[in-house]
């Protein structure tokens, strides 16, 4: 169901729909049928209308910053007499051996770590969390590289623990789970994801904190088309499509227990 649910997402995103659709219009008309003809020049212009409209500024604009305005930059201190937890969620990185765990991180995923230092300046004796499996692929679970990463930077490894084996926002809800329970942490993640992972943390009745990081949502000049609105575009479409997914599916705790095999956490406290 993981693989199913990561593939079918796929073909909605901008450049692989696209594609499907200028596919379907060269099938379509090699057809002598002007009826078929007609659906073609549909396709066409439908996939260049959809291209070009998610490359450009403002539309891209607006799809991340109704995401990321649902919740604001938090700097609020850690209270005195609550325990100090700081959840970063999983990205990516490469596994390209010359580099440093740092220089091993894909933007996002640095982006985040450094946002979950930030949030532990603002307590006392917090414990950082960090998540991600090796992809099925990679030789290092993304955890471990988060976890050399923010040792690099000066967090002292007795005070993180690793999740090496959760698959997405839902498994990192699970494994979270036993650690804190119903006590409030800070949950960081891009500001465009913030939505859906509130969702599911929320649907185990966990005290999440939002402090969102990598704030994408640019206004720029009106006119321009480029990749980079292309790819915040299609941040914001995954993030409507999973979020759409858990409404109708429904996310309980219940279901994610049943879903999930609970693995054993590297923990130092």
């Amino acid at each position: 169901m993981f693989w199913v649910k990561k593939i079918v997402s796929q073909l909605f995103m901008p450049i692989p729909l696209t594609i499907l659709l200028m596919l379907l219009a060269v099938a379509l008309w090699r057809f002598s049928s002007l009826k078929l003809k007609s659906l073609a020049w549909l396709c066409f212009c439908g996939g260049m209308i959809l291209l070009g409209g998610l490359s450009q500024t403002s539309i891209s604009y607006f799809l991340a910053d109704s995401l990321e305005s649902r919740y604001p930059i938090n700097s609020q201190p850690f209270t005195a007499h609550s325990a100090c937890w700081v959840m970063v969620l999983g990205s990516g990185h490469t596994d390209k051996a010359d580099l440093t765990a740092v220089q091993q991180l894909s933007s996002v995923a640095l982006g985040r770590l450094m946002e979950g230092i930030r949030q532990l300046s603002l307590g006392k004796d917090c414990q950082l969390v960090v998540s991600g499996w090796n992809g099925g692929f990679m030789q290092s679970a993304h955890a471990n590289v988060m976890k050399q990463a923010a040792i690099e930077l000066g967090i002292n490894p007795n005070k993180i623990t690793t999740f090496p084996d959760a698959k997405d926002t839902i498994e990192e809800a699970m494994f979270l789970y036993p650690l804190v329970g119903q006590q409030p942490f800070r949950l960081v993640t891009s500001a465009t994801h913030m939505p859906r992972s509130m969702m599911i943390f929320n649907s185990l009745g966990m005290q999440a904190e939002a402090a969102p990081g990598n704030f994408i949502a640019n206004k720029g000049l009106w006119w321009r088309l480029d990749a980079d609105n292309l790819l915040n575009s299609q941040k914001s479409i995954h993030e409507y499509l999973g979020m759409l997914w858990i409404q109708i599916k429904g996310v309980s705790a219940d279901q994610m227990v049943n879903q999930v095999v609970m693995p054993k956490a590297d923990i130092n406290e």
